[in-house]
């Protein structure tokens, strides 16, 4: 049986009115290739998908030309879209883009939560000449999960300044699950399940403290995060948090890229030494 069912997060998606800029900048910064999805890209709509390295199958995509504007954001599978709209705003969720077919592709629409984070859905493909490619993108998201290899997006991060707010609406649109990480070293880091039983994402508690901010964001995989990090600012993004760590060996950082979209990085504890 498949793990991905609807309130599972399986892709990110960058809307942008310069798709050359956004590959510029994540290409040489975390390996990703690109290539134009021909079936998506309709109604002035450029829809360039995102592979990461070594990667058969694209893990998210870029959006050029739609009514979004600048902004990152995670997609959620959604059973019925039209209904999860409904459902979601009468829980205090926004609509930025409504409903909206693409072919018989998907049907798809970004809302922002009650605390502004931008957030799409999207159900599966009604299309047969698109079902085995869905079938093998759904399965190749699967395999990601359970081992990612550097460059892809492997995590997802919500920052919020109201964490009862946030889990209660996040509970309520998705089911998803929280649970205090006990290996975050005392930050008030709190794991995500979203119907796996390992959790995909987390959410950081920023109600205490200076710096806090409210955001939803992809996390990548790299190797080193303070030499991806270097990258990064050359390449003109700006450090909002880190390179941090856990004490078991997980390092992290957050980040803003040039068009002030936030993402993270992270790379994961070394094994541990064979005796």
């Amino acid at each position: 049986m498949s793990s991905i069912s609807p309130g599972s997060v399986v892709w990110f998606e960058i809307g942008t009115a310069g798709t050359a800029a956004v590959q510029d900048f994540y290409g040489p910064l975390l390996g990703w290739a690109f290539e134009t999805d021909h079936d998506s890209s309709t109604d002035g709509r450029v829809y360039t998908r995102i592979i990461a390295p070594g990667a058969p199958w694209p893990m998210g995509a870029i959006e050029q030309g739609g009514t979004g504007g600048e902004v990152i954001n995670l997609s959620v599978l959604s059973a019925d879209v039209h209904d999860d709209v409904e459902r979601l705003t009468k829980l205090g969720a926004t609509v930025l883009v409504p409903p909206t077919a693409v072919g018989d592709v998907t049907v798809f629409a970004r809302l922002r939560d009650p605390l502004g984070n931008a957030f799409a859905l999207f159900s599966r493909t009604t299309s047969q000449q698109l079902e085995e490619r869905a079938a093998s993108t759904e399965e190749h998201i699967e395999q990601a999960a359970y081992a990612p290899a550097p460059g892809s997006f492997a995590w997802f991060e919500i920052g919020t300044t109201d964490p009862q707010a946030t889990r209660e609406f996040y509970e309520a649109a998705f089911g998803w699950r929280f649970e205090k990480d006990d290996s975050a070293g005392g930050k008030p880091y709190f794991n995500v399940f979203t119907g796996n039983p390992f959790p995909s994402g987390g959410m950081y508690d920023h109600s205490t403290g200076p710096g806090g901010a409210d955001y939803v964001m992809p996390s990548f995989l790299v190797t080193d995060v303070p030499a991806t990090v270097t990258e990064a600012t050359a390449a003109g993004a700006a450090v909002e948090h880190g390179p941090d760590g856990n004490p078991d060996g997980l390092v992290f950082a957050r980040l803003k890229d040039p068009h002030g979209n936030r993402f993270g990085l992270f790379s994961m504890p070394a094994p541990p030494a064979q005796g």
